[in-house]
């Protein structure tokens, strides 16, 4: 079947590392399911993926991709569910044996992909099968951190730190969503006008002085913005972390966490329930993941090309 996978594993050259083409359809469990893919899209985790960070040696060839929407073979259309394990009191991540697609068992980058049953979401009708493409990931771990984690209500003001990445505008878009007030941070002046146009309230060069506090942080740029995160919050605000894309050694900023009475929270992908429960204010708000572009398969080296230079404004689709 036709896929995208790790065939190799290069730090420098990730792309070396990429084969589109044929691939024996691999071997899981008896009692999974098959998926034919009719959508998936891309996540840096593909990226880390071929640069050895998120697979060993010993795991390649291994197909990409932790997103994707299909048809079961009776005809069911759903939505994959990309974390693979069991549910410690109700929760998925915190399970210790825990894994993504694309890490133990193949991934979602091909012309169809094996899951366990309890890994299939109903596809609402009224979302495309590339807009279901975009969620399993980016979208569903945005909305871990704001609904769950950050503790905020509608009406709240969110900053999120390094608009432009895939975690960052999910949370743009969820953010007004819920009834938030976004304001997002970026070095590059063409994001920021950008992030204006999906949603964003207000819009700063990273470490600017903002017009308020805000009641929450979504950080994924870790050292370079922490300093900043933690001064933006009012008292009693939470920070919650999901990445750490320019390092995760900042200082700690630890007489200002315990005196303010700040929270840290950490946070990883989503929960079944937690994905459902997004599916729902999507549906309710009318809310549709951001598309940067869709393309075939076969085509897809340009969309990891895309990634990795980091030239992107919203999901990066690829068609089966």
């Amino acid at each position: 079947m036709l896929a995208a996978y790790a065939s190799s594993l290069s730090l420098e050259d990730p792309l070396s590392a990429l084969t589109i083409g044929d691939i024996a359809e691999p071997g899981v469990p008896a009692d999974w399911l098959t998926v034919n893919t009719r959508a998936c899209s891309l996540n840096h985790h593909d990226v880390w993926a071929l640069k050895g960070v998120a697979l060993r040696p010993e795991q390649v060839p291994m197909i990409l991709g932790t997103d994707a929407a299909g048809v079961t073979d009776d005809g069911r259309e759903v939505i994959v569910y990309a974390v693979i394990g069991e549910a410690v009191n109700g929760d998925e991540t915190i399970d210790p044996g825990r894994t993504l697609l694309s890490e133990k068992y193949p991934g979602t980058l091909a012309e169809k992909v094996r899951v366990p049953a309890r890994n299939l979401i109903d596809k609402p009708a009224g979302i495309t099968f590339e807009e279901a493409a975009c969620l399993p990931t980016a979208y569903l771990t945005a909305y871990r951190m704001l609904a769950t984690k950050s503790g905020t209500k509608p009406g709240d003001t969110v900053l999120v730190q390094g608009a432009g990445g895939g975690v960052s505008t999910a949370a743009i878009v969820l953010g007004k969503a819920m009834g938030l007030t976004v304001w997002v941070t970026s070095r590059d002046a063409a994001k920021r006008e950008w992030a204006l146009t999906i949603g964003a309230d207000a819009a700063f060069e990273p470490g600017a002085k903002l017009p308020g506090k805000a009641d929450a942080v979504i950080e994924t740029v870790g050292a370079a913005t922490w300093e900043h995160s933690v001064k933006s919050l009012r008292p009693g605000g939470t920070i919650v972390i999901s990445g750490a894309t320019s390092g995760d050694m900042p200082p700690a900023q630890l007489t200002r966490i315990f005196f303010l009475q700040l929270t840290v929270a950490g946070s990883t992908m989503g929960t079944r329930a937690e994905f459902e429960a997004m599916l729902d204010l999507l549906v309710r708000t009318g809310t549709r993941p951001v598309i940067d572009r869709v393309m075939p398969l076969a085509d897809g080296r340009a969309a990891f090309a895309a990634m990795a230079s980091g030239d992107v404004h919203g999901k990066l689709v690829l068609t089966v």
